[in-house]
């Protein structure tokens, strides 16, 4: 019987099951040919979805508005400051509105109880753009990044550096044990993803032949590892003043070259970005003047290497939500 996720919310990827991830990563990469190949595929023509913004994104949002009317849909971005979500209306009174206007939702903000309170409501497909506890439609992307890179997921032995309890971290351990990967959280302990998480996970590895460790050992949690990961060390939404103490805690973790080279030598490099591996953003400038750090959680040497593959991660945010549109609308 083959998969059928119509009408499904797409929250986190522990509502998944392998198979129905296999599904949505096959139909990412149809749709990745017919955008390459130019042929049009306008299959959701005359449905609208909504796009509701509590933290701004750059990938997140062109990729739902281009994955969007690509498939021939009407596409309406709603920022912080163009919906009374949550201020004078409450969230179910905005969902059962919404859900009676557009075919699907995606929401991008803050806690997770607010996404699944959306979909609890809405009559309509949700979709998590990313919540402070997970961000399933990265996930996608990464697993396909993957994939193309070494023609197989199942087996690959994946590191995650850093701040390993943020929603990268949870996601990149469910999504490797979802799909067979060995997945290893490379972090100060005081950083590792919550135990019941951990201890799901791995409940879940152990029915797909992989496993997940924690360590706070960098040249024992990157040794032979075909892939390196990293995130910002600090994430939207967070005050400023964490950078101090983050800093302190997260410098030895930072990914460079003495990192990729105790890697495996065909090793790649991932990141969701956006990086502060420079200082040409405002707060890698900012950064660099008070702490006096020029690279953060990647050196620049690293971010623009040939391991880096960053860019084709980013691209594939679009086609892997355009499938879980179509996938859960169609």
């Amino acid at each position: 019987m083959g998969v059928n996720i119509r009408g499904r919310h797409f929250l986190k990827l522990l509502d998944y099951t392998p198979q129905e991830i296999r599904y949505l990563l096959d139909l990412s990469k149809e749709f990745k040919n017919m955008k390459r190949n130019g042929t049009p595929h306008r299959y959701l023509e005359g449905k609208n979805i909504v796009l509701l913004f509590e933290k701004t994104s750059t990938r997140t949002r062109c990729s739902f508005e281009v994955a969007g009317r690509d498939l021939g849909m009407g596409v309406t971005y709603l920022d912080p400051g163009s919906s009374q979500m949550g201020k004078k209306e409450s969230i179910p009174d905005t969902a059962r509105v919404l859900g009676r206007m557009y075919d699907g939702i995606e929401y991008r903000g803050f806690d997770q109880e607010i996404v699944e309170e959306l979909a609890k409501y809405a009559g309509v497909p949700v979709w998590n753009g990313l919540t402070d506890q997970f961000h399933p439609t990265q996930m996608l992307a990464d697993l396909l990044t993957m994939e193309e890179k070494f023609g197989h997921l199942k087996g690959l032995n994946f590191t995650f550096m850093g701040d390993a309890r943020n929603n990268m971290g949870n996601s990149l351990m469910v999504a490797c044990a979802k799909m067979g990967l060995n997945f290893t959280a490379c972090a100060p302990k005081e950083l590792f993803p919550a135990q019941w998480l951990v201890d799901e996970a791995r409940k879940i590895a152990q029915e797909n032949g992989c496993t997940v460790r924690l360590t706070e050992d960098v040249n024992e949690g990157t040794k032979d590892a075909d892939v390196i990961y990293t995130d910002i060390w600090v994430s939207m939404g967070e005050p400023d003043e964490v950078w101090d103490s983050r800093i302190k805690l997260l410098k030895n973790y930072q990914v460079n070259g003495q990192v990729m080279d105790n890697a495996k030598p065909e090793a790649i490099f991932m990141h969701c970005l956006p990086s502060f591996h420079d200082t040409k953003t405002t707060i890698g400038a900012q950064i660099a003047q008070k702490f006096g750090i020029t690279e953060m959680e990647v050196t620049d040497e690293v971010f623009e290497s040939k391991q880096s593959v960053v860019f084709d991660e980013a691209e594939n945010r679009m086609h892997t939500i355009k499938a879980v549109i179509y996938a859960t609308l169609c």
